[in-house]
């Protein structure tokens, strides 16, 4: 199942959401009526190992010309359900200078933990401060430096700038790397230009851009929990499509091919304002 997660993790991370203080605050900011001046586009995903369904993923995102907000919900479903009863809901919101992205406050919560704990980062002086309630019992060995956190964005903030072209090059639109914290966990994601293939899903057919996005730890990880080379052999390949004559693109295919059959995370329904 870690590979589930892995992908579902990747897929949370296309979402965006408002965040007032927890993820609870993010949703229902999310579910307003939209400001004047704003756009944005929420999708709808179902996850799967072969030909069974494991998870529902909900992301809804919102630009302005200088802020974004966010919000996504993962549960657990079909087969998945059978071993967790996940549901996690994560919420972003920040500045924007264009394709260029800081957060301002990020948070994330499980409902189905007992723990009810709140994963919460602040970013003062572009670095990320974690904000967790309760706390983890452990941080990691090492635990993420100061210097480690400076400049590094959440998991959603970060995928979101590489579909507004925050890793474009001169010849591709994916070509480059992005430093990521999750409130315990540094890592890097680097990403690389998969070329152009005709994708078909309930929501979206065409022709979309693949790019891959490889996982590089850093820091924030238990001895036992450190991924090891073949944990993160496979990229996670991302099938991007432009949406609003491409100002912004958005993942309708995300695959990776680690784990028994590999995990596929496709969009059953797109709706932009």
């Amino acid at each position: 199942m870690k590979q589930v997660w892995l992908a579902g993790a990747a897929a949370l991370g296309l979402v965006l959401s408002g965040s007032a203080g927890n993820a609870e605050d993010a949703v229902g900011a999310a579910a307003t009526a939209h400001a004047p001046g704003t756009h944005g586009v929420t999708v709808q995903y179902s996850g799967s190992v072969l030909i069974f369904q494991v998870a529902d993923i909900s992301i809804s995102t919102e630009y302005a010309a200088d802020t974004y907000q966010a919000a996504a919900r993962f549960t657990a479903a079909g087969l998945a359900a059978l071993f967790t009863d996940a549901d996690i809901e994560a919420g972003v919101s920040g500045y924007r200078d264009g394709a260029q992205l800081q957060p301002y406050r990020y948070s994330h919560l499980n409902h189905a933990s007992s723990k009810n704990r709140i994963v919460g980062i602040d970013f003062p002086d572009g670095v990320a401060m974690p904000d967790v309630n309760p706390p983890f019992g452990n941080m990691g060995e090492p635990a993420a430096s100061d210097a480690d956190r400076a400049g590094a964005r959440d998991p959603i903030s970060t995928l979101l700038a590489m579909g507004l072209g925050a890793v474009s090059s001169g010849s591709s639109r994916c070509d480059g790397r992005l430093p990521v914290f999750d409130g315990r966990a540094r890592y890097n994601l680097r990403f690389e230009d998969g070329g152009h293939k005709q994708v078909r899903t309930r929501a979206w057919s065409g022709e979309a851009l693949i790019c891959r996005a490889y996982y590089e730890p850093i820091s924030g990880y238990e001895a036992d929990e450190f991924p090891t080379a073949d944990d993160i052999a496979d990229p996670i390949d991302f099938w991007l499509a432009p949406i609003n004559g491409g100002e912004f693109y958005v993942p309708v295919k995300i695959r990776t091919n680690a784990g028994f059959g590999g995990v596929t995370v496709s969009a059953r329904s797109i709706e932009t304002f």
